[in-house]
């Protein structure tokens, strides 16, 4: 057993690339789980920066200078988010109200839709079963109101925040395009002169990363857009704002789907009942995520994802577990930045291996 760890530490770690990604690596994980929290604007406006990087760049080539071309991509960038807040936040706003307001009489509606299936199935369910269900649904809402009410407490707090991020975040996002290469540079003086590895693994994420952030972005408008024409046309109550939870499920990957379809039934069950209104709008949900997953997420992760789904259902339970929100989002970069690791030590082994039969 030791003979065998200490021939793969040696087949591993015996070239100083591997040393220096692996204390790469270690510097990087330690600063995310220890300084997570307080790095998060800095997170946020690398992202923005990632997807706008790439306007920058073919402003550039049409002739315009970086900071002019910085200045330009950041006042749209501004302006389109304003108008999506201002337009679509009031909307979401009543529409969460409203369903707030009419959440207890939803809730009695579906108790009693669950006490009369005995009745109605004796051989499927039985008294006893629904009443069990009905309790364990009655505790998880008064422990998610209790969620509620200590997050209004702190919520002030929470404002508080979000308006230095708002100061903050378009700051470092402007200054981290305009000084794009200079700020390359210094990372680089950082880094000792055995990058080999490094420059490999970055070589194969860079591009990667880049793709899956605007197709995320692209996937969550296309999906919540097509999901509240649907919605409308069928006159589903809080189209608006199904649509947005729709959208915004397709960031978790096969588990985002299946949980929005709850909220999504019990509107449509307690509006239309299980008349055909309700099943019709069932089916075209399911038609829209069975169209996202088979057409449009291989158009636009292709090239960026080549993960086993195993694999990524794994990395959104870790990564989530990890750094919540933002682990579930970068997922799939975090699973490939592990697959891309493997490759660069699997071929430091081969290239070791090569020259050791050279030599023979």
């Amino acid at each position: 057993m030791f003979e065998y760890i200490k021939t793969w530490y040696e087949s591993k770690f015996s070239d100083p690339h591997s040393i220096t990604l692996l204390f790469l690596l270690l510097v990087l994980v330690s600063l995310l789980y220890f300084f997570g929290p307080l790095i998060v604007p800095v997170l946020v406006a690398l992202i923005i920066a990632y997807l706008l990087d790439w306007s920058v760049v073919h402003l550039e080539r049409l002739g315009l200078r970086r900071f002019t071309a910085t200045v330009f991509v950041m006042l749209l960038f501004t302006g389109v988010m304003l108008t999506l807040v201002l337009v679509i936040g009031p909307v979401l706003w009543k529409q969460t109200s409203n369903l707030v307001q009419e959440a207890p009489h939803m809730v009695e509606k579906g108790k009693l839709f669950l006490l009369a299936l005995p009745q109605q199935y004796p051989s499927l369910i039985t008294a006893e079963q629904v009443q069990e269900i009905v309790m364990t649904v009655e505790a998880k809402l008064i422990e998610f109101g209790q969620i509620v009410l200590s997050f209004s407490l702190t919520s002030l707090k929470d404002i508080v925040a979000w308006l230095i991020y708002l100061v903050l975040v378009p700051l470092l996002v402007f200054f981290m395009l305009k000084d794009k290469l200079e700020l390359v540079g210094s990372i680089e003086k950082l880094i000792p002169q055995q990058r080999r590895l490094i420059l490999q693994v970055w070589h194969e994420m860079h591009q990667q990363i880049m793709n899956y952030i605007r197709g995320k972005v692209f996937e969550i408008l296309v999906v919540g857009s097509i999901t509240f024409i649907a919605f409308t046309v069928f006159d589903l109550r809080y189209a608006a704002l199904l649509s947005v939870l729709v959208g915004l499920s397709v960031l978790i990957p096969f588990i985002g789907a299946a949980l929005v379809t709850i909220p999504v039934a019990a509107v449509a069950l307690f509006q239309f009942g299980l008349e055909t209104q309700f099943w019709t709008v069932l089916i075209i949900y399911g038609v829209i995520q069975a169209l996202d997953g088979n057409v449009l997420v291989p158009l636009l992760f292709s090239e960026a994802v080549d993960l086993n789904p195993v694999f990524i259902i794994v990395a959104v339970l870790f990564f989530g577990g990890l750094w919540g929100f933002w682990g579930v989002f970068f997922a799939i970069p975090l699973a490939s930045l592990v697959k891309a690791l493997i490759n660069a030590w699997s071929s430091t082994h081969d290239e070791i291996s090569k020259e050791l039969s050279e030599e023979q």
